[in-house]
């Protein structure tokens, strides 16, 4: 019985792996969605705010997109590359939802951040 539980657990584990790297880039993937959107929403050339507005938002869309491109790819990845991705990914992700929440309007685009950060946060437990 032991061994059947041991087996098991290991079977779960590559399992959770998928499923959390899964919703990591499914959440990058929406994410990077309402930043572009936020981003084409501010006027190029504005105010200072704008502008900023503008950059961490195109920003933000880039490396979601990046980081859901280096995990939807199932090939010989280094785990550290990964994780370095993911990493920088939900910095960004955190970054960009301040900019939002100081911006009327950006409540929905913050969400989607912060929600991209928390599915790259569980992500990474993942990896260990």
């Amino acid at each position: 019985m032991t061994a059947t539980t041991s087996h098991t657990t290991s079977q779960q584990d590559p399992i959770r792996f998928l499923e959390d790297r899964f919703a990591c880039a499914q959440a990058c993937t929406e994410c990077a969605r309402a930043c572009a959107l936020r981003a084409s929403l501010a006027e190029p050339g504005g105010t200072q705010g704008q502008e900023r507005l503008r950059r961490k938002g195109i920003m933000c869309a880039e490396v979601c997109d990046a980081t859901c491109r280096v995990l939807s790819a199932y090939g010989s990845q280094d785990e550290d590359d990964i994780r370095g991705q993911v990493t920088w990914c939900r910095a960004v992700c955190l970054d960009t939802a301040h900019v939002f929440d100081a911006d009327p309007g950006g409540e929905e685009a913050a969400r989607a951040c912060r929600a991209a950060a928390r599915a790259c946060s569980e992500f990474l437990q993942t990896l260990g």
